[in-house]
Parts: structure tokens; sequence; C-alpha cells
């Protein structure tokens, strides 16, 4: 019995199973919609907005104290009252206890020292955002989000000039934002002005891979099509390492960081989950199919 060579195995499985990558992706991302539209139907919108995008006021007490005797008295007095607590990574002391509300600032703070903790300059902040701003500025971040992807669109199609290698592109980015949404749904993560900019770093952040597997499937003359787009895997799988390799740590490890700076790092994470997926599987199985087609070996 002939023994097959290990990359002609390798070349045999994939031609075999090329064409099912896209299941998963496809599913998770039919799901991710469903789910959208459902969670629209409920609140009126795609994401839990936090203050600097609904309006109202941040109180921030530093400190280490009693917070679920806190959190349990103000719950009371407030329907909608959002807490985050800091705590050091090492220690796991509380650093700080993050209180948002609509309510303004003097009732806030008003409910919160009728607990007997007394508020000073010392051991807290105040801020306070006006509804009106804060949807205005909402509103003009989810226009800059749908122009930039529009724009991105048309400059793949532009670069590619076909339209199945294009499509592809812009599904896998369109993908790439659609799922870590849902998550973050899912999970109540509220999405503050860092968030929608972490998304918009995600537009362009996510066709990066994309367009790396498309230009060199497409580029004939360097090997076969496998080896081409094998090329690319490790190219592009190398990208995705490094940004997990920058993020996580500092999501998880670096101890009293801005919640800010944490939620981009947190959409930014995901979305690179989400683009290994979307591109090593779907954006693979349409180019392959296509290349195929066309006769591109």
């Amino acid at each position: 019995m002939e023994i097959q060579p290990i990359e002609q195995k390798k070349k045999s499985w994939f031609d075999k199973w090329y064409k099912f990558f896209p299941v998963v992706p496809v599913l998770i991302l039919i799901i991710s919609l469903v789910y959208l539209g459902f969670f629209f139907k409920q609140q009126g919108d795609f994401i839990y907005k936090d203050v600097s995008l609904s309006g109202g006021t941040t109180i921030t007490l530093k400190g280490d104290f009693d917070s679920e005797k806190l959190e349990s008295s103000l719950k009371q007095k407030f329907s909608d009252i959002n807490f985050r607590k800091l705590t050091d990574i090492t220690t796991r002391k509380q650093i700080a206890l993050i209180i948002e509300s609509p309510a303004t600032a003097e009732e806030l703070k008003a409910a919160i020292e009728d607990t007997g903790f007394k508020i000073t300059d010392e051991n807290s902040s105040i801020e306070f955002t006006g509804s009106t701003l804060s949807k205005g500025f909402y509103r003009q971040l989810i226009i800059a989000l749908i122009i930039s992807f529009v724009l991105m669109s048309i400059v793949i199609f532009v670069l590619f000039k076909t339209f199945v290698p294009s499509f592809a592109v812009i599904l896998s980015a369109f993908s790439d934002i659609v799922m870590p949404l849902a998550l973050l749904d899912f999970l109540g993560v509220r999405i503050s002005t860092a968030g929608i900019a972490a998304f918009l770093m995600l537009v362009g952040y996510s066709v990066d891979t994309d367009i790396l597997l498309v230009t060199r499937a497409l580029k004939k003359g360097e090997g076969s099509l496998n080896q081409r787009i094998h090329r690319a895997f490790k190219t592009g799988i190398l990208m995705t390492i490094t940004t997990l390799a920058a993020v996580l740590p500092a999501f998880f490890l670096i101890s009293g960081l801005p919640d800010s700076f944490r939620q981009i790092f947190l959409i930014i994470a995901v979305g690179s989950f989400a683009d290994i997926i979307n591109t090593w599987l779907t954006n693979v199985g349409i180019i392959k199919w296509y290349c195929e087609k066309k006769g591109i070996k």
C-alpha cells in the first residue's frame, strides 16, 4: 500500500473540506443578527449605552469600603443604575467603585450620603453629561462608523475590481463588527464613546488580514494556490496573535486602568477572535472556491 506524503495529505484534506469552512461562522453571524434584532426591538437601540452616550452622572468613590451595602441601598432608589468595581490585580482589594445613573449629580450624591458615605473632593470625583449633548455625540459617532464602513467597501471594490473577492472581504469585516457587538450586548456591557471608537478601529483593522489573504491568493506565479493561502495564514495569524498579546495582558493585568481603555482593549480582543474565524474559515472558503472556479492555481 502506497503511503501518501504528509504535504499531499494536508492538501487533500484542505481541498476536500474547504467548502464547508464558512458554515460555522455564517451560522454565528445569523444568530448574532437575529439576537441584535430582538435586542433592538426590546431596547430601541443596538447597544447598552453608558452615561457618556445617554447622559447622566458618573461618581467614582475611591477606597475600600462596604460597596455591597451601598449598591443595595442605591438600587432601591434608582431603577436604572450601574456599578463597576476597580480592584488591585494582586491583592483583589477594592480601589474604587464607579456609579453611573441617569439621575442628576445632586440626586445621586444625596442618595449616597444618605447611606452614611461622606463625599469629599479627596475620596470621589463627579462627572455629569447632558442627555442632549450625549445623544448628539452618539448620533455623530454612528454616522462616522457607517461612513467609514461604506468608504472601506468602496476602496475594496476599487482595489480588487471583481465582486466575489470584494464581497468576501466586506462580509468578513461586517461579521467582525456584528459578532462582538452581539456578544457585548449578551454580556450586558455598557458601551461608551471609547467603545464606539474601538468599533471604528475594527473597521480598518479587520480588513488587513482579509486583504492579505485575497491579494496573495489571486497572485499567480508564487507557488500553488494552497501554498499562497498557507503563507498568508502564517503572516495573518501572527498579526492577530501579536494584537491579542498586546491587549489581553493590558486588560487583565494592569490595575487602575481607565475604564475607557479597558473597553477598547476588550472590543479589539473580541474582534480579533472574530477575525480569526471570519478570515481563515469564511474568507478562505470563498476565495479558494473563487480561485478554483476561475482556474487560478
